[in-house]
């Protein structure tokens, strides 16, 4: 077969949540691609080839090029393809995308972090680690309240970065979240996690 017949390759983690989005953005841009599973205690070879540094997600394309960062891997496949118009369109939607990501991505997964695996850091309890995760939930909260989606009311790339790390915190303690003064939040993930778009994606292999 010749390497531009070829399906780009995705290396995934069914849970992860950097793997989810970029799956997402993939499946939203109907990109065919040849997905493998990762088990993380057993890396494959062809993983750590491709990308040393062993995490997921990783693409790579019918050409050889890797791309090994979650968010890259998004614009790269919105760029191919933006059917519903996840990319932001205008210098202010970029800012806001940019800002509300990198929260999320630096801040705020650590809060989560400690707050799922509360036991591995006893320095602070885990509602005290909770606690420090809420500022973006109430960040979030406001921007809901304002519109259907973290942008306006259509759900772009930023809605799509950020949910699956808001999934992930709502399921530390359900009861506690769905009990929440996080009323438009809770709409929001729910509208998410029942799409279609992410029952696709959640499809466990064969």
């Amino acid at each position: 077969m010749k390497s531009e017949d070829q399906l780009p390759v995705l290396f995934s983690f069914r849970r992860c949540p950097y793997a989810i989005r970029a799956r997402l953005a993939m499946s939203v841009s109907n990109i065919q691609i040849e997905l493998h599973e990762v088990k993380l205690t057993d890396k494959p070879a062809e993983l750590l080839a491709c990308s040393p540094k062993g995490t997921v997600p990783v693409l790579k394309l019918s050409d050889g090029t890797v791309i090994d960062e979650s968010l890259d891997i998004m614009f790269w496949a919105l760029k191919q393809h933006d059917p519903h118009n996840w990319l932001p369109s205008n210098e202010a939607d970029t800012k806001e995308t940019d800002g509300l990501i990198n929260f999320n991505d630096i801040e705020f997964k650590q809060h989560l972090d400690h707050y799922k695996y509360a036991d591995r850091f006893p320095e602070q309890s885990m509602a005290f680690y909770r606690q420090q995760a809420e500022v973006f939930l109430q960040l979030l909260e406001e921007k809901l309240n304002q519109a259907d989606y973290l942008l306006n009311n259509q759900i772009s790339l930023v809605d799509m970065a950020v949910f699956p790390f808001i999934r992930q915190f709502a399921f530390v303690d359900k009861n506690w979240f769905d009990q929440s003064q996080y009323i438009k939040t809770q709409a929001w993930l729910k509208t998410l996690l029942d799409s279609q778009l992410f029952t696709e994606v959640m499809k466990k292999q064969a």
